[in-house]
Formats: structure tokens, C-alpha cells, sequence
């Protein structure tokens, strides 16, 4: 009888470049104080995703305000 591999299969990344609208939405959700965890589920991105973002904008989001 064949073991079984331990280790799970990795999650395979998939990168999405950011379109000029999500940029427009994210500045938008920062002035409007959107959780993150909010943001990310609209956007279907993950929660530093957006921070890094946001830190490239200069926009504040989350509790960096």
C-alpha cells in the first residue's frame, strides 16, 4: 500500500493587475471609512492586498487613519 503525501496541495496565486475603477473605489471606500474586511469581500482580494494599496495611494485605510 502507497503513503499518502502529508502535505497539502499550495494554493495557486493568482495576481490581478488593478484596473483605474478599483483605484477610483478604494479612495472612495477610504473617505467613507469602510471596514477592510468589507473592501476585500466587494473587490475579492485579500485584506493586505488592499492595504498595500492603499499605502501606495497615501490613502489611509483600516486603523493606519
Amino acid at each position: 500500500m502507497a503513503k499518502k503525501s502529508a502535505k497539502k496541495a499550495a494554493k495557486k496565486i493568482r495576481r490581478r493587475p488593478w484596473t483605474n475603477e478599483e483605484y477610483k473605489k478604494l479612495k472612495a471606500h477610504s473617505k467613507a471609512r469602510t471596514p477592510v474586511a468589507k473592501i476585500a469581500k466587494e473587490f475579492k482580494r485579500t485584506p493586505g492586498a488592499l492595504r498595500q494599496q492603499a499605502l501606495k495611494l497615501n490613502i489611509g485605510l483600516g486603523h493606519q487613519r
